[in-house]
């Protein structure tokens, strides 16, 4: 994928569409935090999620999948799976019985602990590649993509 220039009627590649170096960025960040979180029985989305519940504990299963960027359906069987390891507990909303509200549990918590230092590796790594002077700019516009294009 590529931007590309006209030229006497034929389409020149220039340099990659910005669009396809994040998702290659993405990629990389995903394998990379795959493989260091592998050894602890996570994958980046079950870290992510309970790194969702550890910003914010007490969220329905739909809200933690749209914190954790994947659909209902694959949050409600990482739920079962975060449950059955011990690293998430259910409880009913006392507010609306029908709906299960999750927090995460002690061994939950002991395991992002052991994995945040493998994660800021890879941030530390990946923020080394910029000057530091831009590493707010950098974090600011990401922000700033992100927010043009998500739907909230």
């Amino acid at each position: 994928m590529t931007a590309a220039a006209v030229r006497d009627d034929q389409v020149v590649a220039t340099e990659p569409l910005t669009l396809y170096l994040v998702k290659r960025l993405e990629l990389a960040i995903r394998a990379r935090m795959d493989e260091v979180l592998r050894p602890h029985g996570l994958s980046t989305l079950q870290f992510t999620a309970l790194t969702a519940l550890r910003a914010r504990d007490g969220l329905s299963s739909a809200q933690l999948a749209r914190r954790s960027f994947v659909t209902p359906q694959t949050m409600n069987e990482m739920v079962r799976w975060l449950e059955r390891e011990g690293h998430i507990a259910r409880r009913r909303d006392p507010d609306n019985r029908r709906v299960l509200l999750l927090t995460l549990t002690e061994e939950g918590r002991a395991l992002l602990e052991r994995c945040d230092p493998l994660v800021e590796g890879i941030e530390a790594e990946l923020l080394g590649a910029v000057p530091a002077a831009q590493h707010a700019p950098f974090r600011q516009n990401l922000q700033r993509g992100y927010g043009a294009l998500a739907e909230e």
